[in-house]
């Protein structure tokens, strides 16, 4: 059996889940941190039942705990991806594990892919559970177009894992891997809004935000919440991010 067969692919994914599933922090920050986070932001916070944006005709037609929700989506997704997804590959690097995988021939691609596809799959798991308890708790407002808030999650999460796997790729330790993924965690938070919405950013951080992968899929989750329009800028700036960071990763890995 080839090392780059699908079957290789899937047996590594079963691995890493069974892996991941006996971490209790992975568990509670892949699975249950964006829900219980929504939660006491709408109990605890006197903004979550008033207008996200008086001033915008679509915003103004949503709670601010409605508008905050893409961005808890967003934090979830880089808190996993550039914090706990580079931190378990490096580990693997300090523990000598990838230098025991060096001497088979699976590629690096199969490992990273395998990895991505066990976080992917369980923030997808995260969000529907936030978004259901949103809806039944704080009186979180269902999408306008679930499709588009789909595919925004989707490649919000594709694209910050390629440039969590830049991290994984490169970093000698998991002290290294936690510092570099951490910097780039709190930038990209900044630029999602998790500090201040964007929509009440000045507009020249907003034009920067939305080439961010975290930027990018906040304000696409957004607009897909409150119908407006397919954001196709912010979906192609995700694509493209994914394109070029997890070949790059690929090529650039270590095993030692």
């Amino acid at each position: 059996m080839s090392a780059t067969s699908p079957r290789v692919l899937a047996r590594v994914t079963s691995v890493e889940a069974r892996l991941a599933l006996r971490d209790p922090a992975t568990v509670f920050f892949a699975l249950l941190f964006p829900a219980v986070l929504l939660t006491v932001l709408g109990l605890a916070t006197p903004w979550g039942s008033a207008p996200y944006d008086p001033s915008d005709p679509l915003l103004a037609t949503i709670s601010g705990i409605t508008g905050y929700t893409p961005i808890v989506l967003t934090l979830a997704v880089g808190t996993v991806a550039l914090s706990s997804y580079p931190t378990v590959i490096a580990t693997y690097r300090g523990q000598g594990v990838l230098r025991r995988l060096s001497t088979t021939p699976l590629p690096p691609s199969r490992l990273l892919v395998a990895q991505i596809v066990v976080n992917v799959a369980a923030l997808l798991l995260a969000a529907v559970l936030t978004l259901t308890v949103g809806m039944l708790v704080v009186d979180v407002t269902a999408p306008e177009r679930p499709g588009v808030v789909l595919a925004a999650f989707l490649l919000t999460a594709a694209s910050t894992f390629g440039l969590g796997s830049l991290v994984a790729a490169r970093a000698p330790t998991a002290g290294a891997a936690n510092g570099i993924g951490m910097t780039l965690y709190f930038v990209s938070l900044f630029f999602a809004g998790v500090w201040l919405p964007l929509p009440i950013m000045p507009e020249a951080i907003q034009r920067i935000a939305v080439w961010t992968p975290l930027g990018a899929g906040s304000q696409a989750m957004l607009a897909g919440w409150v119908g407006d329009g397919v954001p196709v800028r912010e979906l192609l700036v995700m694509a493209g991010w994914t394109v070029v960071l997890v070949p790059v990763a690929a090529r650039v890995f270590r095993w030692r």
